[in-house]
């Protein structure tokens, strides 16, 4: 059974100015997300700038959210390094903390081969009880999970259920779907490609867009569920524009623009991310009046 169908969104961290993490501000972003239909909480992810975090503050960050979020939804905790017995500590952790599922990147910088990336998540899974989403993102880590690696661990690794399919490649995620034949579930990890993944036989997105745009996320991913891909496509195209937005730079440097410009919370990023170019946040701001979150 997966983690989650549908919306799961990868949510932006809040820091006060002075670079803390504010955890008052983290507990209202949650909020607004389960309010308006968010499916689960993709807690210390890219797009929550973990990869700037202490341990002490990623294991901090998740232990607020899965006590704010209070069993209303899934949390699905970020706890990949590049480093395995790290990804096992912050694992190790996640689960005490009471986190649901994992989210765990490929390894980044030193990479792995594929039979590296077996032994790594292997290893990760078998320290932990809790179900498992891998991450494939090799736009960002350099490493890519080749679709009959991602069958063998669903098949080999009880708690490997799912995966992350950010490579935007259509056709590998075709591969990947038809060796699996349903043996994994997928999620988008691109929002324009909702949809593509969706008509694959995905069970849902991990989502920047949600940050901005739960309900309509949660409603696009809902609707093809349940018959209606009509629906579903017009919203996926309906969003265009602003996940193009949204992706101007790189994330989560528009996102947490988004959010600060949606009186969510402030928009400090921790570096080496750098405030939004004025030409991107233009197009920002025209993107979000368009959709109609901005006035």
């Amino acid at each position: 059974m997966a983690i989650f169908k549908g919306a799961g969104v990868a949510i932006v961290t809040p820091f006060k100015e002075n670079g803390e993490i504010d955890f008052a501000k983290l507990n209202e972003v949650i909020d607004f997300q389960i309010d308006n239909g968010t499916d689960a909480i993709i807690i210390c992810g890219t797009t929550g700038e973990s990869a700037t975090m202490t341990h002490e503050e990623h294991l901090d960050t998740i232990k607020a959210c899965v006590e704010h979020v209070n069993k209303r939804v899934p949390v699905v905790a970020g706890t990949g390094s590049n480093d395995t017995s790290t990804a096992i500590y912050l694992s190790q952790e996640a689960e005490k903390l009471g986190a649901d599922g994992l989210l765990i990147v490929t390894p980044y910088y030193n990479k792995a081969t594929q039979k590296g990336l077996i032994e790594h998540y292997t290893m990760i899974a078998e320290s932990v009880n809790l179900p498992i989403i891998m991450y494939n993102v090799p736009s960002r880590t350099g490493t890519n999970i080749a679709p009959e690696t991602a069958v063998t661990l669903a098949k080999n690794v009880k708690n490997i259920v799912g995966i992350k399919e950010a490579s935007g490649n259509i056709g590998q995620v075709v591969k990947l779907a038809a060796l699996a034949n349903g043996c994994i579930d997928i999620y988008s990890g691109n929002d324009d490609q909702v949809i593509p993944l969706l008509s694959l036989g995905g069970v849902g997105v991990i989502s920047v867009l949600s940050n901005v745009a739960p309900r309509q996320t949660h409603d696009m991913v809902m609707k093809y569920l349940e018959g209606d891909k009509e629906g579903a496509l017009k919203i996926q195209l309906e969003s265009i524009d602003l996940i193009n937005a949204l992706f101007s730079e790189v994330n989560p440097i528009p996102v947490k623009k988004a959010v600060e410009l949606m009186g969510l919370c402030g928009g400090t990023l921790r570096r080496p991310l750098t405030e939004i170019e004025p030409a991107n946040l233009e197009k920002l701001k025209a993107a979000m009046t368009e959709y109609g979150i901005l006035n």
